[in-house]
């Protein structure tokens, strides 16, 4: 990843309802939610959140797909593997046992079937 490409991820991120709206859809990977469900669960109007939703297609953190009349969007889950990469590939001074808490708290977010829900 390009450093000017993290800078407009982080530039799309960088707004209180893009921000919650990408946890959301991170939430709810792999289904994806529609973008009304997304407006009415964040309590955002409609034509606001088409807005924030396109800036943070053109970052590529979300995607979107038709299914029937309604657009449902998911988080681009590359992507966010992507720039933890970028941000953490120097870590460390090539002392990788220094890196184990931050890769075991990715682990602990990650969501086990059995589990249901997010660990973190």
């Amino acid at each position: 990843m390009e450093s000017t490409h993290a800078i407009e991820i982080f530039a799309a991120l960088s707004q209180p309802t893009r921000l919650d709206t990408f946890r959301l859809l991170m939430e709810h990977e792999p289904e994806g939610l529609p973008a009304g469900e997304i407006a009415r669960r964040l309590e955002v109007p409609q034509n606001t959140m088409s807005s924030h939703l396109a800036i943070l297609t053109r970052a590529g953190l979300i995607e979107s797909e038709r299914h029937s009349r309604s657009i449902v969007y998911r988080a681009v889950v590359d992507r966010v593997r992507e720039l933890t990469s970028f941000l953490v590939q120097d870590c460390c001074g090539g002392r990788p046992e220094l890196c184990e808490p931050l890769v075991a708290e990715f682990t602990l977010c990650c969501t086990t079937p059995s589990e249901g829900k997010n660990a973190c």
